[in-house]
């Protein structure tokens, strides 16, 4: 039964269209952090390494994520970051296919996955290069030089859905490796991972997991081909027996290999604990209700709001759980929204961006959100000069 509202500490009088960038803070969290904190730690000490199970956290939260994703129990890694996630997943592809040279990624991939990619081609320094495509022009460009494809499921800015089993077989068919970075599919919309056959995705648990701010990441390696990846990062908890203290790396024969640095063991309880909201959701109701809150506060913008421009696809079978327009310019529009109890938020050049999660998000909240908005866009209001004033964070 969607919505669960109550499962969730969500403020009073705040619509929340924003949990494609940061989930709200689930009930229970807070107590499972506390009490990692002050029983565990403080009562604990260093015992709790074993005491509270702290060493299989990663693996247990892991294991949760996969379900969510598609995944079988056991291939599904959490630890470090997004960004550093990339960086293996990306790292281990190019190993497996000696010879070939091209990244192919598309122009609007997330700026940390593209700059992680010329990271790496400056740091191998063996003639690698990143090419992108626009994102509908990907598919054509797969050919017999390509390496890895790496793409984003869910474009961060418009929303459109990259499809996911046609671009993998398509990569596959012309030898590469596929890579896949879910961080806004993961909790949005079903994924079939195993399903597709990629080889790898990463994804962060922050956003529509509302595992909180900074969250673990987590990475994804197909069961066949696991004890073939060889990790950039040969981090200590990577390591086949890690207290055996051995000066030599050997890798762990699961997905383990691919945690790198002590797991985060405060935020991974949160981020399990958190998890608790997906008990009993099912991802395709999920997916029917966040299509029917897309559709209503699109059809209520464009009534009530001429002058913005819908910038993401009209086609819901071709659009994430978020929802675009463009206005120049679409900054003070935003923070004019959230003083008045709408929080989206806006991307450069020109884009206001809005994420629908059903599990707190009902029709009600969708068409007040656009009233407001219409009252900002009509009566001006965003011309007030402190929405002009620039945060950090947009």
């Amino acid at each position: 039964m969607l919505p669960r509202k109550d499962l969730f500490e969500l403020p009073e009088g705040v619509i929340y269209l924003d949990g494609n960038s940061l989930g709200p803070l689930p009930k229970g969290a807070q107590e499972r952090a506390m009490r990692t904190i002050s029983q565990e730690w403080g009562g604990e000490l260093i015992r709790a390494w074993n005491s509270a199970d702290w060493m299989s956290l990663p693996q247990k939260v892991g294991d949760r994520i996969a379900g969510l994703i598609g995944a079988a129990p056991g291939s599904v890694a959490t630890g470090d970051t997004l960004s550093i996630k990339v960086y293996q997943a990306l790292a281990a592809a190019l190993k497996m296919r000696p010879g070939r040279k091209v990244i192919l990624s598309d122009k609007g991939n997330f700026p940390t996955d593209l700059y992680m990619a010329q990271g790496l081609i400056k740091t191998l320094d063996a003639g690698y290069e990143l090419r992108t495509p626009a994102p509908e022009d990907v598919a054509d460009a797969i050919t017999d030089e390509v390496a890895v494809v790496m793409l984003t499921q869910v474009d961060y800015r418009s929303g459109r859905l990259h499809d996911m089993q046609a671009i993998t077989e398509k990569a596959h068919a012309a030898g590469a490796v596929m890579i896949w970075d879910l961080a806004h599919s993961a909790g949005a919309l079903p994924v079939d991972l195993a399903g597709s056959n990629a080889e790898f995705a990463v994804g962060c648990t922050y956003k529509y997991l509302n595992g909180g701010p900074g969250a673990p990441a987590f990475i994804y390696a197909r069961p066949d081909i696991v004890e073939d990846v060889e990790p950039a990062l040969a981090g200590w908890l990577g390591h086949a027996a890690p207290f055996a203290m051995d000066p030599a790396y050997s890798p762990a024969m699961s997905t383990e290999r691919l945690r790198v640095g002590t797991p985060p063991v405060v935020q991974l309880s949160l981020l399990d604990a958190a998890l608790d909201v997906w008990d009993g959701v099912s991802l395709s109701d999920i997916r029917a209700a966040s299509i029917d809150l897309c559709e209503t506060f699109i059809a209520e913008v464009e009534a009530r709001c001429p002058m913005v421009t819908l910038a993401s696809p009209r086609d819901a079978q071709q659009r994430g759980s978020q929802v675009s327009f463009a206005f120049d310019p679409g900054y003070p529009v935003v923070q004019a929204l959230i003083d008045h109890g709408v929080i989206g938020d806006f991307r450069a050049p020109n884009i206001m961006r809005f994420g629908f999660t059903p599990l707190y998000i009902d029709q009600a909240d969708v068409i007040r959100a656009a009233e407001i908005l219409e009252t900002i866009m009509t009566e001006g209001l965003w011309k007030d000069p402190k929405y002009h004033q620039v945060s950090k964070v947009t």
